[in-house]
């Protein structure tokens, strides 16, 4: 399992919020962060979670994949925040 979803999981986050989460990265990435934060997770473990994706960017991938996600959309979504 990805190791973003898979600590989601550990914190109660139920499959219905993680879809939510990663279908509002594909359409929008700030919010998405936004979203994250909302979830409740400990600082630290959310430190933790940013640390994983800054160390190794394809775990975001590797995840909206595994959820069967369209990562186009989010490559789109950086670009017109870029603009």
């Amino acid at each position: 399992m990805n190791p973003i979803i898979d600590m989601l999981k550990k914190h109660n986050i139920s499959n219905e919020q993680i879809n939510q989460l990663f279908e509002t990265l594909t359409q929008n990435p700030l919010a998405a962060m936004s979203s994250l934060g909302q979830l409740g997770l400990p600082q630290d473990q959310l430190q933790i979670l940013m640390g994983q994706v800054m160390q190794n960017p394809q775990i975001m991938r590797d995840a909206v994949d595994e959820l069967g996600l369209d990562f186009s959309k989010v490559e789109q979504a950086k670009n017109k925040l870029q603009q």
